[in-house]
């Protein structure tokens, strides 16, 4: 196989052993035909020179990639799902199937570790009574996730390919017999909170061990002097979900399953099932339809992450102090408040200007969003005020809404405040009435046309489209 320089191939995850993954074999698929392929992701790792013919060899019939992991692993964990602790689920329906190294030394690569892991692959030992199986549909949904996250700022795994199988499945949850699908992500990590979890769950201090030095030498070198690397690892997963936390607010995001096997070590949102976008600021909407409760609503996703750290934080007591992790837990609320103070102030493209100036704007913000309730959408308020431009903002579709009394706090601050690049305004972008959003009606209407005609056009124009708002925000 053909590959650019830029291939360096370092399956790193078959060091753990046998405790840790099982080796599994991809089914084979009825068709293999080929729906998105990530290129600009591709060329981090030197794959974007694969012909079309090549990329379904590796991503639809999981041929391995030279110097790689063959066969592909699928990990096992535990996890609290909505809170109740599961020992019984691990990689049910995907695997690890290639890591390798971010970009050429050459070409200015950063040189972290990156995995290639599938969804919809097949049957593991993991499955239970699944078929591992993916909807297309979940895919269609996966690959407009995470190329808005990604337009947005947010870190996140990207939808490396998407590919129809062929197979008709049958879901209780949608219309059935539906497509189906496999997905290939590009992550920085695949170990999750549940890791830790499930050889904490029996008993096993030297397999949690030997996962934190496996994290720390292939995720956090920066690390591996640290005295107490357990605790210092640790401490440096509450900063990175903190980010990732206040990243998502800031985005209107709601993930909608924030269950430990949901989460990673390396602090990047991935495995997007029932998530929604924000269509106005509400605290209590929730992604999915069976969160009776609420328990992953848009406004307790930083209660729900710092609850998840908690039992990270339970699975390491097996080999560091409990105090010591109690306090790097303790630095989660100041680091989240932080950072969302940041991400507010990134998304409305103004420069810092000190701690509690820069809060108070933030703060006011949100005030703001609550002021114009379902009269305003989430994205188009940062559309409208970015760069802190009020002619933008009042001579725009909203600018009588936004010069009503209850904004005029946010005005007024605002105003204190510089631009940051505010050469990002002569993009194309920001000359047109209405952002990019990814609400769940639109979803539904991109799906229409390829469940109806096979007709793809307007799903791939959205991406386009997505792809402008990045190159227009420049947060990613």
């Amino acid at each position: 196989m053909p590959v650019s320089s830029g291939y360096r191939p370092d399956p790193q995850v078959q060091a753990l052993g046998p405790e840790f993954a099982d080796p599994v074999r991809a089914e084979i698929f009825p068709q293999t035909i080929l729906r998105f392929r990530n290129d600009r992701a591709a060329a981090t790792v030197g794959l974007d020179t694969l012909t079309d013919a090549e990329w379904i060899a590796h991503f639809g019939r999981f041929e391995p990639l030279p110097g790689n992991l063959d066969p592909p692993l699928a990990q096992s964990y535990h996890g609290h799902q909505f809170r109740v602790y599961n020992p019984e689920i691990g990689d049910g329906r995907g695997f690890t199937f290639a890591q390798m190294r971010e970009g050429s030394v050459e070409h200015g690569g950063t040189g972290r570790l990156l995995d290639l892991g599938t969804k919809g692959s097949g049957r593991t030992p993991w499955s239970r009574s699944g078929d591992g199986r993916l909807t297309l549909k979940g895919g269609v949904r996966e690959v407009l996730a995470t190329a808005m996250l990604e337009a947005l700022g947010v870190p996140t795994s990207r939808t490396f390919s998407l590919i129809e199988t062929g197979e008709d499945l049958e879901r209780g949850d949608e219309p059935s017999p539906t497509r189906s699908a496999v997905l290939v992500r590009l992550s920085h990590g695949h170990i999750r909170f549940g890791s830790f979890q499930r050889h904490a769950f029996f008993e096993r201090p030297d397999r949690v061990t030997a996962l934190v030095d496996h994290v720390v030498e292939a995720y956090y070198p920066d690390l591996l002097a640290a005295n107490d690397r357990p605790v210092a690892m640790f401490r440096a997963v509450v900063a990175r979900d903190a980010r990732l936390t206040a990243a998502w607010m800031a985005a209107g995001f709601v993930h909608g399953v924030l269950n430990t096997d949901n989460m990673n070590l390396s602090g990047e949102s991935f495995d997007y099932g029932p998530y929604r976008f924000l269509p106005h600021n509400d605290p209590n909407f929730t992604a999915a339809y069976f969160d009776h409760a609420g328990l992953y609503s848009f406004g307790r996703q930083p209660e729900a992450v710092y609850w998840n750290l908690q039992q990270l934080a339970g699975a390491l007591s097996l080999v560091a102090e409990s105090d010591a992790l109690v306090d790097a837990l303790g630095g989660f609320g100041a680091a989240y408040r932080e950072a969302l103070t940041a991400a507010m102030l990134g998304r409305l493209g103004v420069q810092r200007q000190g701690a509690e100036a820069d809060a108070a704007l933030a703060q006011a913000a949100f005030r703001a969003f609550a002021e114009g309730g379902e009269r305003l959408r989430w994205e188009p308020f940062f559309f409208d005020w970015f760069c802190g431009r009020d002619d933008r903002a009042l001579g725009g579709v909203r600018g009588d809404l936004y010069r009503q009394d209850g904004f005029a706090e946010f005005r007024g601050l605002l105003a204190g405040f510089k631009p940051e690049r505010p050469e990002r305004l002569a993009d194309p972008y920001f000359a047109r009435v209405e952002p990019e959003e990814l609400l769940y009606d639109q979803i539904e209407a991109l799906w229409a046309p390829i469940a109806e005609a096979d007709d793809w056009s307007a799903f791939y124009a959205k991406l386009a489209s997505i792809e402008a708002a990045r190159r227009g925000w420049g947060l990613a």
